[in-house]
């Protein structure tokens, strides 16, 4: 890995592109860290721009990359719509600066590919922001797993039902579009946890899936709400459910089963609250806790998401700092991101065309439907 020779002797210098509503979780996340403090940020909004500077006691306020990049930076983190990551990742990377970018890594796979290369050939590491990887409960799921306690994932669900108001999409002009978001519920919100299900689950085989708009149609021209069912290289298979159109929301529940037959829940109510594990059966014993607590409001605004995410986003951006200190790849790496991206991807990809989506080819062993059964099944009547 490229290190600066700057950044070995000194504080690393970090500047911010995009000064939108979740720039303040990374300027808040590298004001509470030692070793790297940021010294630019960057708005295609001058005004806004400087006002973040000025609000943050930042030394600099640019309105591009290219002047950003004159700063001397040995970090970028990228804050900007989803299409635009791709542009601020190879810019950052021809610089020889790393980068830390938002999820998601980008909004098609070309995309993705192009920015992890571009990192690899410049020297340089590629983080994604997949700050629930970082809960405590996350990480005691995937010790579970680690240590036997679960065994191997056979089986896993998870549940994003979630609630957001016309306002939300009209305070962003970008939200909500095919060619600015990229997507809908699937690109912006169920993809930390679809990124949560293949850390437990492993690699992907094939992928079902079906989207529509239920209730955001006047708002929005990307979907509400998708279904998908995801089978693993492994033999593993789970199922996903997601949308906005929840009211009140009932926030998230990850379920993983595994091969000894314990069940780990891993819970998220209200949304943007700490996970917790609220359902550990093992051993013939049951422990739960409540998923939805009476007194937990369920519907919360984007600002109050956002600030409780703060200290798992400077758990990850301190990982990454560490990582580059080590000269050592960071935790959520772009490659591991466009796992989650591909996954998404393909539930999009099979709504299209009514077919599953085949990533890599079933172990021998793995008990697949034939062709015949798949093809008498689909010419059943509608009804009966």
């Amino acid at each position: 890995m490229h290190l600066p020779p700057s950044a070995t002797s000194r504080t690393l210098r970090v500047g911010i592109v995009g000064c939108g509503r979740i720039s303040r979780n990374h300027l808040e996340a590298f004001a509470g860290l030692d070793g790297a403090r940021v010294v630019g940020v960057c708005d295609v909004d001058p005004a806004r721009a400087q006002a973040t500077a000025e609000a943050w006691d930042v030394e600099h306020a640019v309105d591009s990359v290219p002047a950003l990049l004159a700063l001397g930076l040995d970090v970028v983190s990228v804050c900007t719509p989803h299409p635009t990551h791709e542009a601020v990742v190879l810019e950052s990377a021809a610089a020889g600066v790393h980068v830390l970018c938002e999820k998601p890594v980008a909004v098609d796979m070309a995309a993705a590919e192009r920015m992890t290369a571009a990192c690899d050939s410049a020297g340089v590491e590629l983080g994604v922001l997949f700050q629930r990887r970082f809960w405590p409960a996350a990480q005691r799921v995937r010790a579970a797993i680690d240590d036997g306690s679960l065994g191997t994932p056979v089986l896993g669900h998870v549940s994003v039902l979630l609630h957001r108001d016309p306002g939300y999409y009209a305070q962003d002009a970008w939200r909500g579009t095919w060619e600015s978001d990229g997507g809908g519920v699937l690109m912006t919100q169920a993809i930390h946890y679809i990124d949560l299900l293949q850390w437990y689950m492993g690699e992907v085989a094939e992928v079902y899936g079906a989207i529509n708009t239920f209730k955001h149609g006047e708002h929005i021209d990307v979907e509400d709400s998708a279904a998908a069912v995801i089978k693993f290289t492994s033999g593993a298979m789970a199922t996903l459910a997601a949308s906005t159109a929840a009211s009140p929301a009932l926030g998230v529940q990850i379920r993983i089963t595994g091969s000894t037959g314990a069940t780990a829940e891993l819970s998220e109510f209200p949304e943007g609250s700490d996970g917790r594990v609220t359902l550990m059966a093992a051993d013939g014993t049951v422990r739960s806790s409540p998923a939805h607590p009476a007194d937990a409001a369920p519907d919360v605004d984007l600002s109050t998401i956002n600030a409780a995410l703060v200290p798992h986003h400077t758990s990850q951006i301190r990982d990454f700092v560490e990582a580059l200190a080590r000269h050592d790849a960071p935790a959520v790496t772009g490659r591991t991101a466009t796992t989650s991206l591909r996954i998404l991807l393909a539930v999009y990809e099979a709504a299209r065309t009514g077919e599953p989506v085949r990533f890599a080819p079933f172990p021998p062993g793995v008990p697949v439907a034939p062709s015949d059964v798949t093809a008498r099944a689909a010419a059943q009547p509608a009804s009966r």
